[in-house]
Order: C-alpha cells, then structure tokens, then sequence
C-alpha cells in the first residue's frame, strides 16, 4: 500500500523527472514528460528521440522507474503512454 496520495507524490516526481531523469534523456535527443499521477501509478510519455527507439524499454525501466523507486517508492508504477493516447490514460 502506497504511503503517500498522488498529491503528495507530484512534486517529487516532477522534481526528480527534472533534475535528473529530464537530461539523461536529453544527452540522447529523447525527453520526458509528466502527465499524471493517478492511483500511485505515474503515467509519463517519453518522447523526442525516444519515440520508436528499440530502448525505449530500457531505458523506461532502468532510468525512469529505477531514479523514481529508488528516490520515492519501490512499488511506484510508472507508466508509459504512446503518443497520442494521452487522453486515453484509463486504458493503460
């Protein structure tokens, strides 16, 4: 059970995605953003380079979720929405 409600969480998040998952990315062309927290499950969009590239799984585990986990929350869940289905995030 998470310890924390999804506004207690959003600031956090943010800030890390930021400050440090925010330009991993960046070195790479790739970008992240926030879309929202909902439920203890953090639903993000990698985009920029990241779209279509064939680590965009890896890179989905072990950047995003490993900083989020391990600076949060180990049962954080992070989610990552394609692009377009932003409005759609119930389906995730």
């Amino acid at each position: 059970m998470m310890p924390f409600s999804d506004e207690d969480l959003q600031s956090p998040v943010s800030s890390i995605i930021k400050s440090k998952i925010a330009p991993m990315l960046a070195r790479d062309g790739g970008a992240i953003q926030l879309l929202q927290i909902k439920d203890a499950k953090v639903y993000i969009q990698l985009q920029g380079a990241c779209v279509g590239c064939s680590a965009s799984g890896s890179t989905l585990k072990y950047i995003v979720e490993k900083e989020l986990k391990a600076a949060i929350h180990p049962e954080l869940e992070i989610v990552n929405v394609p692009q377009g289905m932003e409005n759609r995030l119930e389906e995730f």
